[in-house]
């Protein structure tokens, strides 16, 4: 057999191969002669890089290769359902579509609402072509690669009668067996859990690494056709459609044709879902008919043939053991309930929120009460009440709020009109150290992508950083580091002994070091994770004092004359510049080349053509990104604003700009301009 043919031939097979292990649940061969096909078509295909397929089954592992999103605008707007909560409103939603419809016969598909993250699948003569998020409805991030690692969806169909072109829409979702493994490991390493399968879900899908992608074994379903030339009128035959073309489509699917039917099924999956292996939170209800759906139509925000309906919280009765308490990475310091185990939604539950101190004096909560918790797909649940009844006084002790920091023993202080209280040590405190320097390397502050928060708890754990310049120290060093031989010349031999940072990951954070130099002084004095000074404030106070030494000089008087700059902020800016150990921080960045101040080319460019004006963004751009925009607003004096009211001075619309946003704007009289004659009127 040829190579070209030999090639092709594992391809189908493992494609094959693939579809009956993931879908059917019916595999004909073992594991282990999965991966000897795999591995040989590797071998094949980098041998022979002439025959690259980007949807060959090898894309399936992923590569450690880092990227950005691209946003992609969507065909159809993704736009989000309105939700019941009552059989009385489910009922409601019937009779609206029975009057909507003017007593027209109509069916209502019933399907599983499961609990992850919304993706669009585009697909051209039977091959995946593109990925896009749900993002803002309008347009979202082209995740093709991290997609292509979930083995259940298809890279490429058999032969079969789908359109040329056509759309399909699921969820992403991990398993709860994967989610509990998963922040098993993130809690060996101290780092902070994931709150709920649909955020370790989301979160993963969003990972520069699609290796680390494919590791996490996503699983997804799909629920929804799109497309020009559609096989049937009903949403129910299309998906059994997809079904038979190869798709991983919920077995939990019902075509209803009266109201009962429609209740029958909601009580029936209210109990069974808890046996499901992914989180769901409700059932999604859809007029059957495409005609029907058209005629209709939506509303400014969600269709009018459809609905979902969400189940209610799951609720356990157990006893509270003792109460311990967590530092956030601000400082908050949250109260947790450690609970006699109890099953509750499909997992045993240990721990409890509490979230602050008003909340256990509300509950009256002691030790040793029989407490109701209540969970709605989140890892940790909510004490919601306490079973008086089984309250023995003589074996209880009521629960008082600590009143030092559990981290490092500061008095802890609570602001005027804040629930949560605060360890005010934040140079000194372990979670909040950890916490800044985690904020410090973000994209929005250095953007030092290379590393991540588990490589700051680790080097941190190990004793090699204590803050945000211990960064500079191991990967700049005032500019003694440019090379590898540098950098193990410089650093202690210790350092090479830490798991997975080898040579190729030091280089990483060598350029990304080097790179965070270039940073503009606004998003410098943002990184530095003052308390109250947000990317926003940032810029407003970057203007105001054009240099750090300006800033720590200025006066409350001088802080509270700045335009949206309050007594809060202001003596949160005064607090930080008076302590010696933040000085400190910011002097050793200065001497490795921060940017602290604004440079002559930046604060020449400003004008005020746009002074004084509110200004909302929509829509998809061709000239510029919605970011460009934003910052080109802004250096001409203007205000960006994430909502439109009266008092709006216009919204910049570039293509498919929100449907609820231009029945907002047409309502309130806004004026819409589009790009061109933006950038006319700011020349």
């Amino acid at each position: 057999m040829e190579i070209k043919q030999r090639i092709d031939w594992l391809r189908n097979e493992l494609h094959r191969h693939n579809h009956n292990y993931y879908i059917l649940n019916a595999p004909e061969i073992s594991d282990q002669e999965f991966d000897h096909m795999m591995r040989e078509l590797q071998d094949l295909e980098q041998e022979h890089p002439e025959y690259e397929d980007p949807n060959s089954p090898t894309m399936r592992v992923g590569s450690d290769l880092n990227k950005e999103f691209q946003q992609v605008a969507h065909q159809y707007p993704m736009l989000s359902l309105a939700n019941t909560y009552s059989e009385s409103e489910v009922a409601d939603f019937y009779e609206r579509v029975r009057k909507g419809l003017e007593g027209e016969d109509f069916e209502i598909c019933c399907e599983m609402k499961y609990d992850g993250t919304s993706i669009s699948l585009i697909y051209e003569n039977g091959r995946l072509v593109q990925a896009v998020t749900r993002g803002d409805g309008v347009q979202g991030d082209d995740v093709t690669a991290n997609v292509k690692t979930i083995r259940c969806i298809p890279l490429q169909l058999p032969e079969g009668d789908y359109p040329a072109k056509f759309e399909i829409r699921g969820e992403i979702l991990m398993p709860w067996s994967v989610f509990e493994k998963l922040n098993a490991e993130r809690e060996a390493r101290e780092e902070q859990l994931f709150a709920n399968p649909r955020n370790a879900a989301s979160g993963t899908l969003k990972l520069q690494n699609s290796k680390e992608v494919a590791r996490r074994q996503l699983d997804s379903y799909l629920y929804y056709l799109l497309g020009e030339e559609l096989p049937c009128d009903g949403h129910f035959e299309n998906l059994e459609k997809a079904r038979s073309w190869g798709f991983k489509v919920s077995e939990g699917i019902k075509k209803c044709k009266n109201l009962q039917e429609i209740l029958d099924f909601i009580s029936y999956w209210d109990v069974e879902r808890k046996n499901l292996p992914v989180a769901t939170d409700g059932i999604v209800l859809k007029v059957n008919s495409l005609r029907q759906q058209r005629n209709l139509g939506f509303t400014a925000k969600s269709p009018r043939w459809a609905i979902a309906y969400k189940f209610q919280a799951e609720r356990a009765l157990t006893k509270l053991e003792k109460v311990t308490y967590q530092v956030g990475r601000t400082g908050v310091v949250t109260p947790v309930a450690n609970l006699e185990p109890v099953q509750l939604a499909g997992t045993i539950v240990k721990r409890a929120s509490i979230h602050n101190a008003d909340v256990i004096a509300n509950l009256d909560l002691h030790i040793g009460d029989m407490v109701y918790v209540e969970k709605g797909g989140e890892i940790i649940p909510k004490i919601t009440g306490v079973e008086l009844s089984a309250r023995n006084v003589a074996e209880t002790e009521k629960v008082v709020f600590i009143d030092t920091c559990p981290e490092c023993g500061a008095p802890l202080v609570r602001y005027e009109g804040e629930a949560a209280h605060y360890c005010p040590n934040d140079v000194a405190c372990p979670p909040q150290i950890k916490g800044k320097i985690e904020h410090f390397i973000s994209r929005k502050a250095m953007n030092i992508d290379s590393l991540g928060p588990e490589t700051v708890a680790m080097f941190y754990n190990a004793g090699f950083i204590k803050d945000v310049v211990g960064l500079y120290d191991i990967f700049y060093r005032q500019g003694q580091i440019q090379t590898l031989d540098d950098f193990y010349a410089l650093n202690p031999w210790e350092f090479m002994s830490l798991p997975g940072f080898k040579s190729k990951s030091v280089l990483k954070a060598m350029q990304s070091v080097r790179e965070s130099l270039e940073v503009p002084y606004p998003r410098v004095l943002f990184a530095l994770g003052i308390r109250f000074v947000g990317e926003t404030i940032a810029k407003i106070l970057a203007k105001a004092f054009p240099s750090i030494d300006k800033l720590a000089e200025a006066s409350l008087h001088d802080l509270l004359e700045v335009e949206g700059i309050g007594l809060v902020i202001a003596e949160s800016i005064i607090k930080y510049f008076a302590d010696e150990r933040n000085r400190d921080i910011v002097n050793r960045l200065k001497e490795n080349g921060l940017q602290f101040e604004t440079r002559i080319d930046e604060s020449q460019s400003q004008s005020t053509k746009l002074a004084g004006m509110s200004i909302v963004i929509s829509g998809v751009f061709s000239h510029h990104s919605r970011d460009e925009y934003k910052a080109l607003i802004e250096k001409n004096g203007g205000k960006n604003v994430g909502s439109i009211s009266a008092k709006t001075s216009f919204i910049l619309a570039g293509e498919n700009m929100g449907p609820s946003k231009l029945e907002k704007a047409n309502k309130l009289g806004v004026k819409i301009i589009g790009e061109s004659e933006f950038l006319e009127m700011i020349e």
